[in-house]
């Protein structure tokens, strides 16, 4: 699990250790009144930080803040700073935490005035460091220009005190500005893909053609999923709550949008049909059992590699109702391994298979020396569902107000194994077309799908000849 912070921060002044009946806590490394211990809980009152054996478990808003701005003396522990900087967006907004970082900093520090010389000096290369950390983990904050406006104002103070941090802050920002410019040019690259997509004619290239490999058609579609994955923000899990939830305190409507979370959903179902439509597209038999058999032989490709999300989609098109309908083809497939990968990913008991797998993927890739095993591309839709519970819990606060940082120690745990995982740069050999292929070739939509079975094998019941026959009315009425 992930560090805690202790009572005294990292370099504070140690008040506060382990254990039942920890002493009072320290906020932003100064000792703090406290009024009660009980339970090997220490509360403070005033400025409401509580640890339990040494732990932070909950605090007020304002309190969190303060633990977080940087003295001449003290500097947040890391793990902290990433949990708060996470999850903190469901109370206050990024401009706004970092406006009052900056407003805390100046009060306690006098940047504006003639505070002592020496320990400016010592105090400016922890502010570099916190902004550092920040524009590193959380770069997409930096889309937003009240966040820059900031930034700029800190800027200018810190140069007017120490030249060589200057220098540190231009070089982490030239460093934010290639990883915000790649994001843009990946961004723009995924509109052009769409747009491609929509325009294109359904081919009549075949997959299997083009790729006859299943092996590489599965290290492709890693490639694919590494390079979707590696642009998601982690912020973007906890934002993507914030926006179905209205009853939060912070709104992200005014915040330059980050749609990776999103867009890499879509590819999930994308793939699903592009499965569904390539098994479709052929008219005979013979050849719906040999691309059914690709299928189910990249399917286990994907799962050896230990990419899950394709190994999902792909099971989820061949379990589209056009395609599981066609019994005639199915009949000659060779199904035995497609049944084992279904078992794998079988949904009962909350994909206790799937959760057991993963968990020997993740230890493998923890030992691993060779970039291949360390590949995990998890289920993303059961990731994210179960990152939404964990928001919930972070963005319901406690009787009293506080926040409740346990569940954001939780959140932030999660959160940092995806963040492993998407780093992980793909050690296959890249075959674009195939890729380009694979993302922007059309695909057939629901009821084409629909149609394009039936022509495959005519409905054999009074339900599917009924649907046949209202999707041909359709179709003519257009």
């Amino acid at each position: 699990s992930l560090p805690q912070t202790p009572a005294g921060g990292v370099g504070g002044k140690g008040v506060g250790g382990c254990g039942a009946g920890a002493g009072s806590g320290m906020v932003n490394g100064a000792a703090v009144d406290h009024q009660d211990i009980r339970d090997g809980i220490a509360i403070n009152t005033e400025h409401a930080l509580v640890y339990r054996d040494g732990n932070l478990v909950s605090g007020s808003l304002e309190a969190l803040v303060q633990h977080m701005v940087p003295t001449e003396e003290y500097y947040p522990d890391r793990a902290y700073l990433f949990a708060f900087l996470l999850s903190a967006r469901l109370f206050i907004k990024p401009h706004e935490l970092l406006g009052e970082v900056c407003a805390l900093c100046e009060h306690q520090q006098n940047l504006n005035g003639e505070g002592g010389k020496e320990r400016l000096q010592r105090f400016v290369p922890r502010l570099v460091q916190l902004l550092a950390e920040w524009t590193e983990t959380f770069p997409y904050d930096f889309r937003d220009e009240r966040v820059m406006c900031h930034v700029r104002s800190i800027t200018q103070k810190v140069a007017a005190v120490d030249a060589a941090a200057r220098q540190e802050v231009s070089a982490l920002l030239q460093n934010l500005l290639l990883r915000l410019t790649a994001l843009e040019r990946y961004e723009e690259g995924l509109a052009r893909l769409a747009t491609e997509a929509a325009a294109e004619q359904l081919t009549q290239v075949d997959v299997t053609e083009l790729c006859p490999s299943a092996t590489v058609l599965a290290q492709q579609l890693t490639h694919v999923e590494l390079e979707r994955l590696s642009y998601i923000g982690p912020e973007e899990f906890v934002q993507a709550f914030a926006k179905e939830s209205p009853h939060l305190e912070t709104s992200f409507k005014d915040m330059k949008k980050t749609r990776n979370l999103e867009s890499y959903v879509q590819w999930f179902n994308r793939l699903s049909y592009f499965v569904a439509t390539e098994v479709c597209k052929h008219a005979k038999k013979k050849q719906r059992v040999r691309v059914v058999e690709y299928w189910i032989e990249t399917a286990r490709e994907c799962f050896n590699i230990g990419n899950f999300n394709s190994l999902m989609a792909i099971i989820a098109g061949l379990n589209m109702s056009p395609i599981s309908r066609l019994k005639k083809t199915w009949s000659k497939v060779q199904s035995a391994k497609f049944s084992i990968l279904e078992h794998q990913m079988d949904p009962s008991s909350n994909f206790s298979s799937y959760r057991s797998t993963l968990k020997a993927a993740m230890w493998r890739s923890a030992g691993a020396t060779d970039e291949r095993q360390r590949i995990v591309v998890p289920f993303f839709s059961l990731l994210v569902k179960d990152l939404y519970f964990l928001n919930e819990g972070c963005s319901n606060k406690l009787p009293n107000g506080h926040i409740n940082f346990e569940k954001f120690w939780q959140l932030a745990k999660q959160v940092t194994e995806f963040i492993a995982w998407k780093q992980v740069a793909c050690p296959f050999e890249k075959n674009s077309r195939v890729i380009a292929f694979l993302q922007a070739s059309p695909v057939l939509t629901e009821n084409a799908l629909a149609l394009a079975s039936f022509e495959c094998e005519p409905p054999d019941n009074n339900p599917e000849k009924e649907r046949y026959k209202h999707l041909k009315s359709e179709l003519n009425a257009q």
